[in-house]
């Protein structure tokens, strides 16, 4: 029936909107603006209805949720980085019936999802930031969900991610796109160094340990970054535990992935953290195999709650 046409790992750093604003930041994140552009155009040109993100700034203590209003209009100003967004203009329209469908979908895989289609609930800046790039002439449905789960274990993000594909392909008339918003590395700069770590990553370690991620996924071995993810999430103080990146892998067939990840945008340091937009191709799987894969390497994920 339906169709994923693309997964991407991608930024929502907030001084990408800075670099819109006259200042001393305008244009400093020109090359990121410009992978969200071009993997707008791809989504475009691949006939793409939905864009469904995978938000790391929606924080949520129990279930995962998805947030699927008919339409979202407003401003939004970051309770985190009030200096960052402040007064940000967005709009773009939803789509109630592929939220619930992902919802039910999960739900029915043993992964307890609610959807929410009729909510006063705005989405968070890792997915406005995107929108504002990628869907600025509200071309594309949007649906966000919650990945900053702060009670639950890798392996339900990694089988959510796999039921989402199965409803899409199997249940959906339609074509879709998801994006894992998130950072890499994310050890924001200690208090009082933020200017001087604006377009640096906090360590040397951190930084190697992306650069080394990197390279993994460039050359495809998704078998071992399965099983070092919830390490690397902790130890290089992944974003939301790294929740977005669990779904996305999960969507693609976990450690039975073949594809190579193509980088839109090179790795870029900012506020500390370590930033990407990166297309992951979506290749053929066996329908029956890969929720096992995802099963048995995903077992062993303990909760973010126990590792933060």
């Amino acid at each position: 029936m339906g169709s994923v046409a693309l997964a991407a790992k991608i930024t929502h750093v907030p001084s990408m909107y800075l670099s819109e604003l006259d200042g001393p930041r305008k244009g400093t994140r020109q090359d990121a603006i410009d992978g969200h552009a071009e993997i707008g155009r791809r989504c475009r040109d691949a006939g793409v209805d939905t864009i469904v993100v995978f938000d790391t700034h929606w924080l949520v203590n129990a279930n995962y949720h998805v947030n699927c209003a008919p339409a979202f209009e407003g401003e939004y100003t970051s309770n985190e980085l009030p200096h960052f967004i402040a007064n940000m203009r967005y709009g773009f329209g939803g789509n109630p019936e592929l939220g619930r469908l992902l919802a039910r979908t999960a739900s029915e895989m043993g992964v307890e999802t609610l959807a929410h289609p009729a909510t006063t609930l705005g989405p968070e800046y890792g997915t406005l930031v995107p929108m504002r790039y990628m869907n600025a002439d509200r071309h594309f449905k949007v649906v966000s969900v919650s990945a900053l789960c702060m009670a639950h274990y890798l392996a339900d993000s990694a089988r959510l991610g796999w039921a989402f594909r199965r409803a899409v392909e199997d249940r959906y008339d339609g074509t879709v796109a998801f994006l894992a918003s998130g950072s890499l590395s994310h050890r924001f700069a200690q208090n009082g160094l933020a200017p001087e770590f604006a377009f640096k990553i906090w360590s040397p370690f951190l930084e190697h340990l992306d650069h080394e991620v990197i390279r993994m996924w460039q050359a495809g071995e998704w078998n071992a970054f399965c099983e070092m993810l919830p390490e690397y999430a902790s130890k290089g103080h992944g974003e939301g535990f790294m929740h977005d990146t669990a779904m996305l892998l999960g969507l693609l067939g976990w450690s039975a992935y073949d594809g190579r990840a193509e980088v839109i945008t090179p790795y870029f340091g900012a506020s500390g953290t370590g930033q990407i937009n990166a297309v992951f191709p979506v290749t053929p799987n066996d329908g029956n195999a890969v929720p096992r894969a995802v099963a048995s390497r995903a077992d062993g994920y303990t909760s973010v709650a126990t590792r933060l």
